[in-house]
């Protein structure tokens, strides 16, 4: 059997829709690559066809992870492949007005500079808003899926829960720097309303690729952090069920599902810490002694959680 026939056997009952969505995503990051290679303009110093390329990444993986989830449901199909179908029109065309933005060298978002990115700015906007709804509705449904491992059902919950948080703090970019209202109160109209760095203003030193201010805090860190945990969190349960031929502790679905909710409550940790860390304006690579206090005692908080739920009969 090749590659492609075993994924198409394993997918089989996928909702097809997202997973097509997912698979143009794949193809359209790659694209994005060479957009990278051959256009070298940049934007607030960063590269023009990088946001698109993070945005075709996130969106593949966010589409793979919901068409698995919608074919695990018992009930309520029809709704959540309806509202996942509406996820994708919404995201493609949010994904057409970030794209149409960068080919004209304009930022897709906080820009207020012309009536015309204004407006694009306040579509995306309403756009954001119906996903997160439709993303409400779906992480309740999720809490109906059936799996019969214990760590894969656990891990499915908390992830959709997490996950949901973590596009929640979205919003806290949307607030106007201190910079933007001193211009509002003495008459002028900024180009820019909102900010992802705290600290500084956008388009500093930051992290290859992801654009992470190295300088400042950065609040798109933990909404990556967050949104994400739907994937790490199944992940999670599903390399404790490929280490369990060779531990047998493993071998107890108890035992890894008492993990993945360990797992989960770092996770949930680890989105409140890089938060804390992104307000209080503290880069991710220069943390300080309360970060570094605070992460270690969150890890000590895992590592002594994964023994109790290893070691408790």
């Amino acid at each position: 059997m090749t590659i492609l026939a075993d994924v198409r056997s394993r997918t089989r009952g996928w909702h097809r829709p997202s997973a097509l969505a997912a698979a143009a995503l794949g193809v359209i990051a790659v694209l994005c690559v060479a957009a990278l290679v051959i256009d070298q303009r940049t934007l607030a110093g960063a590269p023009i066809w990088a946001k698109p390329f993070k945005f075709a990444v996130s969106g593949a993986l966010y589409f793979a992870t919901w068409s698995w989830l919608v074919s695990l449901l018992p009930r309520f199909r029809r709704t959540a492949g309806g509202l996942t179908n509406f996820l994708v029109a919404i995201f493609a065309a949010e994904y057409v007005l970030l794209v149409f933005q960068a080919a004209r060298g304009r930022a897709s978002h906080f820009n207020n500079a012309t009536p015309q990115d204004a407006l694009i700015y306040n579509v995306m906007g309403k756009m954001i808003m119906g996903l997160w709804v439709a993303t409400l509705v779906l992480t309740v449904l999720v809490m109906f899926t059936k799996l019969e491992d214990r760590a894969s059902f656990w891990a499915v919950r908390a992830g959709a829960v997490v996950s949901l948080v973590g596009i929640s703090l979205g919003i806290l970019m949307t607030n106007p720097t201190a910079q933007q209202l001193a211009q509002w109160k003495t008459g002028g109209t900024p180009d820019l309303v909102g900010a992802h760095t705290v600290g500084l203003a956008d388009g500093g030193p930051g992290l290859p690729i992801l654009g992470w201010s190295t300088v400042a805090g950065d609040l798109r860190i933990p909404h990556f952090v967050g949104m994400h945990a739907l994937q790490a969190l199944p992940l999670l349960a599903l390399a404790l069920a490929a280490l369990a031929p060779r531990f047998a502790r493993l071998r107890d679905d108890v035992v890894r599902a008492r993990l993945v909710l360990v797992g989960a409550a770092g996770y949930a940790g680890l989105t409140a810490l890089v938060t804390w860390q992104a307000l209080r304006a503290q880069s991710i690579v220069h943390p300080d002694a309360l970060t570094l206090g605070a992460a270690a005692l969150l890890v000590a908080a895992v590592g002594l959680g994964s023994w109790a739920a290893v070691r408790v009969r």
